[in-house]
């Protein structure tokens, strides 16, 4: 009998009553229980994230930042409910806690109330890192704490960039803020420049207009020492005359009654005095006219050193842009000395002028003391004889020396205070002089220090970027979001059942070929009691299993499909592989539980643990201990996983026709195994008869 008829005859005996044929129905749809049914549960959970309850606690007091008001938490709360990647639920911050501990909330996001506030720091002087605060608990589900990092990390992205916005927009407004003071600088500059030019030329005047001025103040200065001198003698010879009259006059008046007998026996005596009176009076009479010619031009001379000063430090130091405070100092000192000497001056000229009929008078009253001194030194002789009359003119005369000695007295006070006057003057007209020349050679230097600031000023202003709003905003986008993730997947699969989908349904396969040999026999025993060939005998084990395996390949590609919406890049390519898979894991089956027996049972499942351990489904092999890398190439389902991601979700197929020939060598290789199991099974041993374990 031929492998054919005898694997027909093997289902033939399932429709002998219902529960045969319930188990044969029972193994055609196992595997729609780890297909169909493990893909749907889990189909597409990202797409159902908004049924996912989270606590959002916003506590974010808000801040204010160059006038305006900043809301971050607000915004972020906005956008979040916008997004409706979670269903979130605006509680308290205890309230959160308590959710997130007992299970009310997978987790919860705060916002801190001074979130805005360190935000808004980003554009001051101070700038400081905000941070969103993440509470989970893997007691409630771990997978849902690894899918909240990956959202609140493009939360926190998104908060990132919409802060350095702001930052970087105010660096842009203070580049144009630069760019216009630097203008103004350079405008600036370049009016300095000028003024420094100016201040060139006026700092030479001042040094030749010092230099004159300091010739002029020592004029003043040795005229006035020369009026002391005048003035001093002045002073002292007008007193010993005062101090004379009066000792004659208190003479004569005294003992007039006994004076003419003594004025008979010294009458030279008399005639002496008087003479030495007459040339006084006439000493006295030569300095005062030399006083008031000398007087007025002192005063004209002094007036005109004070308003040279005056006019230097109005334009130098008050009305200057840039004074030099040193010159300056001794400049407003040498300007109130000469002031002071104007005013001695003043009061010298004014002290002639005011007194000058008194000058007249008093030149009037030494012009006639000198003449009746000498009228008295010619009539000594007869003094005696004028006695009465004498009397009566020495009282006149002592009287106009002692007018004349209170002038002269007045006369030298003031000429002192102008003599001291002009010569701090002249001292302070020096150092004028000699910062006048420092200032000169600071000015030159000035000049040209302004000259290059201008220049730089200038140069500058065309290298400060000066951005409008249109150019600010794009230059902002680009640096607060710099490097952007230009993702490109290629062939992605649209959800996360499509991802699983090449693990789950090799894995279902097995498990309906594994159960399907607990019903069906992997060697037939009527081919192996008639002594039938080993491979007939394999092949007859092997074909009922491989057929229901095609039809469980029809049922589960069907659900997937047309229930659950499954997509495939090449659909009759992947219909065409998984028959093929599902030959060569029946192949493998049926050896294992020929070769072995009941312990075989338990090899396939070892055997499918091994094989989803190692195949790389979920994560990639790579990141697996190195025992699974070592195994993953030498086991089916390795090659199956990656086959079937290209059939479903496209790309080259070159892992498939390399997956082709190692499940056909599989197959082929096991079913080789299968005949050598199969003739040894037509020996009876005693181990057959009585074996050490049965399932």
């Amino acid at each position: 009998m031929r492998s054919p008829k005898l694997a027909a005859l093997e289902l033939t005996r399932f429709g002998r009553g219902k529960l045969p044929a319930a188990a044969l129905v029972a193994v055609l749809l196992l595997p729609l229980l780890y297909g169909a049914l493990y893909l749907c549960s889990f189909w597409d959970p990202y797409g159902q994230l908004d049924r996912i309850p989270v606590a959002l606690v916003n506590d974010d007091k808000g801040a204010t930042a160059d006038g305006k008001k900043v809301a971050a938490g607000d915004e972020i709360t906005e956008g979040l409910r916008e997004s409706k990647v979670f269903e979130w639920h605006e509680v308290s911050a205890a309230e959160a806690r308590k959710g997130v501990e007992d299970g009310a909330y997978y987790l919860s996001l705060t916002m801190p109330e001074d979130l805005s506030k360190r935000i808004a720091s980003s554009s001051g002087d101070s700038p400081e890192t905000g941070a969103l605060q993440v509470r989970t608990n893997d007691a409630n589900n771990y997978i849902v704490g690894q899918i909240s990092r990956t959202v609140f990390s493009e939360v926190r992205t998104a908060a990132s960039t919409n802060a350095s916005r702001t930052f970087l927009d105010r660096i842009f407004i203070s580049f144009s803020d630069i760019h216009d003071s630097t203008e103004k600088a350079a405008k600036g500059a370049d009016k300095l420049k000028d003024g420094v030019g100016k201040a060139k030329k006026g700092s030479k005047d001042l040094a030749d207009g010092l230099k004159d001025a300091k010739n002029g103040s020592g004029k003043l200065a040795g005229g006035l020492t020369k009026l002391n001198k005048g003035a001093r003698d002045l002073e002292t010879g007008s007193k010993q005359v005062s101090d004379g009259t009066q000792s004659l006059a208190d003479k004569v008046n005294g003992i007039a009654a006994d004076v003419r007998p003594y004025l008979k026996d010294n009458g030279k005596s008399i005639g002496d005095t008087a003479r030495l009176v007459a040339d006084s009076s006439g000493a006295v009479r030569r300095n005062l006219g030399d006083l008031v010619k000398r007087a007025p031009r002192s005063a004209v001379l002094a007036h005109k050193s004070a308003d040279a000063l005056s006019s230097i430090h109005t334009s130098r130091c008050e009305d200057a842009l840039i004074p030099d405070p040193t010159v300056c100092a001794d400049l407003k000192s040498a300007k109130d000395t000469a002031a002071d000497v104007a005013r001695i001056a003043d009061d010298v000229n004014a002290l002639v002028k005011d007194n000058d009929g008194d000058l007249k008078k008093l030149d009037g009253h030494l012009a006639k003391l000198q003449q009746q001194a000498t009228d008295l030194a010619k009539r000594s002789p007869r003094l005696d004889e004028d006695l009465e009359s004498a009397v009566g003119k020495i009282n006149q005369l002592n009287s106009g020396a002692k007018k004349v000695a209170q002038g002269a007295s007045k006369l030298h006070t003031g000429l002192s205070g102008a003599k001291t006057g002009s010569a701090d003057l002249d001292t302070g007209v020096g150092k004028l002089k000699k910062g006048a020349g420092d200032l000169d050679g600071g000015l030159f230097k000035l000049a040209d220090g302004s000259t290059e600031l201008a220049g730089g000023l200038n140069s500058g202003v065309d290298r400060i970027p000066d951005y409008d709003r249109k150019d600010r905003d794009r230059r902002t986008e680009v640096m607060a979001d710099p490097v952007q993730l230009a993702g490109q997947s290629l062939h992605k699969a649209p959800n996360y059942g499509t991802g699983f989908a090449p693990y789950f349904i090799p894995l279902s396969l097995w498990v309906g070929s594994m159960v399907a040999y607990m019903i069906i026999l992997p060697l037939n025993r009527r081919a192996l009691a008639a002594g039938a060939s080993a491979w007939r005998i394999a092949l007859a084990g092997w074909l009922p299993v491989a057929a229901i395996g095609l039809l469980q390949v029809g049922a589960l590609m069907s659900v997937l499909h047309w229930s659950l919406g499954l997509q495939m890049a090449y659909a009759a390519g992947t219909v065409a592989f998984l028959a093929l898979v599902t030959c060569c894991f029946a192949a493998i089956i049926q050896w294992l539980n020929a070769r072995f027996g009941a312990a075989g049972r338990i090899l396939v499942l070892a055997v499918l643990m091994l094989q989803l351990t190692s195949a790389g489904g979920t994560y990639p092999v790579e990141t697996s201990p190195a025992f699974f890398n070592a195994i993953h190439p030498f086991l089916p389902m390795s090659y199956v996983v990656d086959a079937l991601r290209r059939l479903i979700t496209g790309g080259g197929l070159g892992p498939v026709w390399q997956a082709c020939a190692v499940l056909a060598a599989f197959t082929v290789g096991a079913l080789a195994l299968t005949a050598l199991s199969a003739r040894r099974k037509q020996v009876w041993t005693l181990d057959r008869l009585h074996p050490e374990l049965s399932l």
